[in-house]
């Protein structure tokens, strides 16, 4: 494995979600342990099963695996921490400041922002630590801080007054609100990281073509603040010797390999490894080491007809969505689990039954009219800019509420603009923008702002809140974009996901965020299902037999309305193979 060569003192691995971070991560950890380094293996994932696949209690302290010499481990919980997080921050002013600015604080650290800083705040500790540096030849991160974070933490820090006086409540450095007094300890931690004879930066991926763009994001995210020594790892690739009997499994070889052929530039300069797909789950030390091991894969022979629930098709879904004959449909979820896809498919069949339909993203045009492969009546198709509306945005704030700062203040808040969330915001406005078609005709929307922008945009009040002050009194109806949001009758979120663990877990703490900002998704879109797809490869029947508990999991758990689509041999692409996603049953 060339991510193995010469191994620093850190290595992080990151990715989207359900792309074999933790699996890699884990066997990582055996590998290096079992040639006698002294290793510690920390996750700060949200949905971390590292304990689960040790199949030991960890926790948030280091802990000893006991049936891997060298080897010790760390849970984050990313969750507990950013409640430690909050307290920190709220809990001086509880009871000093009004109760509805305390109430606005403590919505502003609701989000994933907080979340991420929390875990940072947690892990750089782990790189600072002059005992744990010592004691550890190696230390490996499942799940490494996202340039989001670590953006953030370049902003200056003048903007601690700043925020104190009102005047960068625009943006998402509300959560960084702790972090004053650590500073030097995150200079610190972030020269480490960028250091590449200290940290090795891994990035996860499938071979599609969807993870692949978004690994390429993750890169140039990553490259613009100063990590450029990244390795590239595609998991999961089909074996070559799956296909001979299969003709889904040869569709689906057929299709990684012109995604990796064809994958981004600037991934193709990478060092690059790539890990077959095993049948088998990846818990307990036999299947982690096999995992990267040069002997013949795990692969068992024969698989047991799967048994699976009964699962309603994307059609059936259409048919409550139709209902109405007009509002707002959103496809919501974290990349690469189908999103677009999914959008198309739901617009393209409204628009076949009669409906007028407006199809809209905030993704690259050219994905979404390569999806769609041709027109349709009764359907339009739009694109939103994000660089083009975050411009329009920075622009009309620096109109504004720049106006009467001095130059002090106006860097200060130019430099607020240029943090994460601004670009989230103003992809938002530009949605709210076109929210009002949905009274008259369907409005689908793909890639929607995350719950975590809506909470923070609620959190800080601007429009809504200034809407709902204005017409108070006046006796007349008025409907913002977040009520139009928050209305069942008038937008129904569906939540699109993967049938394998992280994608679901992390799903579920999408529709939490949904919830906290008054949000009830309507449904859950379980996308590219083998369960449902029938394969006839023992390797690919034995995935399928390992997604059943995921789809039980939705229909039991998460979801009062579900459907599944199962994988396809043919690319979802055009109106016919949209149409017959849409159709699709076992």
């Amino acid at each position: 494995m060339l991510y193995l060569e010469n191994t620093p003192q850190f290595l992080f691995f990151t990715g989207k979600g359900g792309v074999g971070k933790t699996s890699l991560a884990c066997a990582t950890a055996i590998k290096l342990a079992d040639a006698q380094k002294r290793v510690l293996l920390v996750s700060t994932d949200p949905a971390s099963n590292v304990g689960q696949v040790f199949g030991i209690a960890i926790g948030n302290h280091i802990t000893p695996v006991a049936a891997v010499a060298n080897l010790s481990a760390l849970e984050i919980d990313p969750q507990a921490a950013a409640q430690v997080y909050r307290d920190r921050i709220v809990g001086p002013v509880r009871g000093v400041l009004p109760d509805a600015v305390v109430k606005s604080i403590e919505e502003q650290l609701s989000g994933a922002c907080t979340t991420e800083i929390a875990a940072f705040d947690e892990f750089t500790g782990l790189l600072t630590n002059a005992d744990i540096l010592r004691d550890y030849d190696h230390i490996i991160f499942d799940t490494a801080p996202t340039g989001h974070t670590i953006r953030m933490l370049q902003l200056p820090g003048a903007w601690s007054g700043f925020l104190e006086e009102g005047k960068g409540d625009a943006s998402c450095l509300g959560p960084l609100a702790g972090l004053e007094k650590q500073r030097d300890q995150y200079h610190a931690a972030v020269e480490a990281l960028s250091d590449p004879a200290r940290t090795r930066m891994i990035l996860v991926a499938r071979a599609q073509r969807a993870t692949l763009r978004e690994a390429a994001r993750t890169h140039e995210e990553l490259a613009d603040i100063g990590f450029h020594k990244q390795y590239l790892v595609i998991n999961g690739a089909l074996p070559e010797s799956e296909i001979a009997i299969d003709p889904l499994a040869a569709a689906v070889w057929k299709r990684e390999q012109a995604a990796v052929k064809d994958m981004p530039e600037i991934l193709q300069t990478l060092p690059t490894d790539f890990v077959p797909l095993q049948p088998f789950n990846l818990v307990g030390l036999t299947p982690l080491r096999a995992l990267l091991s040069k002997s013949s894969a795990l692969i068992e022979t024969t698989a047991a007809p799967v048994d699976l629930p009964i699962a309603p098709n994307l059609a059936s879904l259409v048919d409550g969505l139709a209902a109405d004959g007009h509002g707002l449909i959103m496809t919501m979820g974290k990349g690469g689990v189908g999103k677009t896809t999914v959008a198309a498919a739901v617009a393209v069949e409204l628009a076949r039954r009669g409906y007028a339909v407006h199809l809209t993203t905030s993704d690259p045009a050219a994905h979404l009219i390569e999806t769609l492969e041709g027109s349709l009546e009764n359907l339009t198709v739009s694109r939103i800019d994000p660089h083009a509306e975050t411009e329009r945005y920075r622009n009309e704030v620096m109109a504004t509420k720049g106006k009467n700062l001095d130059a002090q203040g106006r860097a200060l808040l130019e430099e607020d603009l240029r943090s994460p969330c601004t670009e989230e915001i103003a992809v938002f406005q530009a949605f709210s923008r076109i929210i009002r078609e949905a009274g008259k005709k369907f409005v689908v929307m793909d890639t929607a702002p995350t719950g975590h922008t809506l909470l923070l945009l609620d959190a800080t009040g601007a429009y809504h809140r200034e809407i709902e002050r204005q017409m108070a009194n006046t006796g007349l109806h008025f409907t913002t974009p977040m009520m139009q949001l928050q209305d069942p009758k008038q937008t129904k979120i569906l939540i699109v996901t993967l049938a394998e663990t992280t994608p679901v877990l992390e799903a579920a703490g999408l529709q939490t965020d949904l919830r906290r900002a008054g949000i009830e998704p309507w449904a859950w879109v379980i996308n590219n299902s083998l369960a449902m797809a029938n394969p006839s490869s023992a390797l690919l029947r034995q995935r399928a037999a390992n997604e059943v508990n995921q789809i039980n999991e939705v229909a039991t758990k998460y979801a009062t309305q579900w459907a599944v689509i199962p994988l396809l041999a043919e690319e979802p692409v055009g109106l016919d193979r949209l149409k017959k996603l849409v159709h699709a049953e076992k």
